[in-house]
């Protein structure tokens, strides 16, 4: 609270000061941004470097706005056995995560007059030919509401009526992507990677890089590798198009970028893929709005975001538009004896903190809007 009244105080300062009519007129925006950059940057590493010490974070975390890095450390380990540092070419499993990039290769498929989200799933999916399923839309299961838990299994409810998050139902959309298209869904996201610039990132079943960070279950001091990573995020287990994809800090700061700045998808294609249609309770970071693949802040400021879990790899990705900041956090340890919501006790407390940043950085912008001089 100190530091944000000291940053408050010394904006209020630059903001107030005029310029006297002797010199030579002062870009005050200009002032005004570059202060509140350098704040921003004061204030996040020391921070966002306290969760790493109180949490003994194993992993990496980045803050972008545009292409500005304001914050970037990595900690730890990618390999416990060899001693191998992460680095910011480390490539971590990103599981949920990978729910968006499914998303928006539907959503080409769409601009591309192969399907349109209001179809039923029966008509590209025989699984999907049974009474039980019949009435199931590509849109429910874009954002979760179509009932379905378990491929195969009944309905948690009537298709459309109500919320229950599903890998099986984006693991058909990752089918439907392959019927269309006529090609493997490892092949379209290769394809979506080198559109975007995304030139570390892959899917678990085709990658045959380097610097991929083992996923580990444990601690620091006690820990036990994942086997037959990253192939396992392909079997019936997860799955692929639910959560199979690897990325790096860097890839998924072009992402962002590239999704939120109109260069992948129509803009009437965006506004779809953004927009709340449905309202989750997430066990971890609560009550949130969901659109396809995203989740939605309720409440200020406004942020895209997902999380993303497997085994030993937690995650998180967020996008601000309004200040057009992204926040990635990416690990490759986990104690699950402590249970999901310590695991994510570091992803919370960033959250936090750069939420707070970001409402706190809007509403001193507010009044430049108004100031004319």
């Amino acid at each position: 609270m100190i530091k944000n009244l000291t940053f408050l105080l010394l904006f209020c300062f630059l903001f107030s000061c005029k310029t006297e009519t002797s010199r030579a007129p002062i870009d005050k925006k200009a002032i005004i941004d570059s202060t509140i950059t350098a704040f921003q940057k004061t204030l996040l590493e020391q921070q966002i470097d306290s969760v790493f010490k109180k949490y003994h974070f194993n992993g990496s975390v980045a803050v972008f706005k545009d292409s500005l890095q304001l914050y970037e450390k990595e900690n730890g380990f990618s390999d416990f056995k060899r001693k191998t540092r992460i680095d910011s070419n480390t490539i971590f499993a990103i599981g949920s995560v990978s729910k968006q990039f499914t998303a928006v290769m539907v959503l080409l498929q769409m601009e591309q007059g192969k399907l349109n989200i209001t179809d039923k799933v029966s008509k590209y999916l025989k699984e999907f030919q049974t009474k039980e399923y019949e009435n199931i839309t590509i849109h429910q299961l874009l954002n979760h509401t179509s009932g379905l838990n378990m491929l195969g299994g009944k309905l948690m409810f009537k298709s459309g009526s109500n919320f229950f998050y599903s890998n099986d139902g984006f693991n058909a959309l990752g089918k439907i992507v392959e019927t269309v298209s006529g090609k493997s869904y490892d092949i379209n996201a290769q394809e979506l990677f080198k559109k975007v610039g995304m030139n570390h990132s892959s899917t678990g079943n085709i990658f045959k890089g380097t610097h991929f960070a083992s996923a580990y279950l444990g601690n620091g001091s006690k820990h036990e590798e994942v086997p037959n990573m990253p192939k396992r995020l392909g079997g019936k287990e997860i799955g692929t198009p639910a959560g199979g994809i690897l990325s790096t800090i860097q890839d998924l700061h072009i992402w962002n970028n590239a999704l939120y700045g109109g260069k992948i998808l129509k803009p009437e294609t965006l506004k779809q893929f953004m927009a709340q249609s449905a309202e989750r309770h997430h066990p971890i970071f609560g009550k949130m709005g969901y659109a396809y693949g995203i989740m939605l802040n309720i409440g200020k400021p406004t942020s895209y975001f997902h999380s993303g879990y497997v085994k030993g790899s937690p995650s998180l990705n967020i996008y601000y538009p309004e200040t057009r900041t992204s926040v990635i956090i990416l690990s490759n340890i986990a104690d699950e004896e402590k249970g999901k919501s310590l695991i994510f006790k570091p992803h919370i407390e960033i959250k936090k903190i750069t939420d707070h940043l970001e409402n706190t950085i809007n509403q001193l912008k507010a009044p430049a809007v108004l100031d004319k001089n």
